[in-house]
């Protein structure tokens, strides 16, 4: 059984580091990730990244606040749908998004993935649905029509073990990771926003914005086993990181 694990960047946002290390002063730009996962059952995307609206005037899509702490450098041709399609992938063929969270900068290309079934944590999707731009969601990008699969816990999509989202809660209510096992690679870990910095889990440092700390460094915890086990950790927005990630069509594993 085939299972290819490629990934995209989907431009980039400059943001306070303190956001993904309490404490800590400046800003860094970091990049704004997408992964497809190649299964006999389907074609997965794990995160969808920016709406291509931000690419012209982001405070009209996002607001004023969020905009605020964020500079967005976002540009056409590099937005999920294109991304797809620069590796012959129609985006009309997948059939599912995992969206590792609702904020803005995770499902901002959820709409353009009609076909597909949305994979999202009840709680994560509760917490969206009752907060807005103040906590990073924004309704036009994650309430786009499609169908959603609202789960509690860990979830085998195709029931063979290769393709797992788990619980990775902290970051916000709920926030999910997803293990996906390859052919040629091992098994993968993405991370999302549990884990920005390969920095987070190597000292256990947890963000200057957060939903839940004591839950955060569980999930810290649980990917550290991961990775002592043979897991190799994809980190959200690690700048320094990303760099060594071959991009597609060059495959991950």
């Amino acid at each position: 059984m085939t299972v290819e694990l490629r990934a995209f960047t989907t431009g980039y946002v400059t943001i306070p580091t303190y956001f993904m290390l309490a404490g800590r002063d400046g800003t860094t730009k970091v990049p704004v990730t997408s992964y497809l996962i190649t299964h006999p059952g389907g074609r997965v995307l794990f995160d969808s990244g920016l709406h291509p609206a931000t690419q012209h005037d982001p405070a009209a899509h996002v607001g004023e606040l969020l905009a605020s702490f964020h500079e967005f450098d976002f540009h056409a041709g590099e937005d999920i749908g294109a991304r797809l399609e620069s590796v012959d992938t129609d985006p009309a063929s997948i059939t599912h998004v995992i969206n590792s969270h609702l904020h803005f900068d995770h499902c901002g290309g959820n709409a353009q993935l009609a076909n597909a079934t949305i994979v999202c944590q009840r709680d994560e999707w509760d917490a969206a649905q009752r907060s807005g731009p103040r906590r990073g969601y924004v309704i036009d990008d994650f309430d786009t029509g499609q169908p959603f699969e609202l789960i509690d816990g860990e979830h085998d999509l195709f029931g063979d073990g290769n393709v797992v989202v788990f619980p990775t809660r902290g970051h916000t209510p709920g926030h999910q990771s997803l293990r996906v096992r390859t052919d040629t690679g091992g098994e993968f870990v993405l991370c999302g926003d549990a884990c920005y910095l390969k920095h987070s889990v190597d000292h256990l440092a947890l963000p200057g914005v957060i939903a839940d700390p004591d839950s955060a460094l569980a999930s810290l915890k649980l990917f550290r086993a991961l990775r002592d086990q043979g897991a190799t950790l994809m980190y959200g927005h690690d700048p320094g990181a990303w760099t060594t990630v071959p991009q597609a069509p060059v495959r991950l594993g």
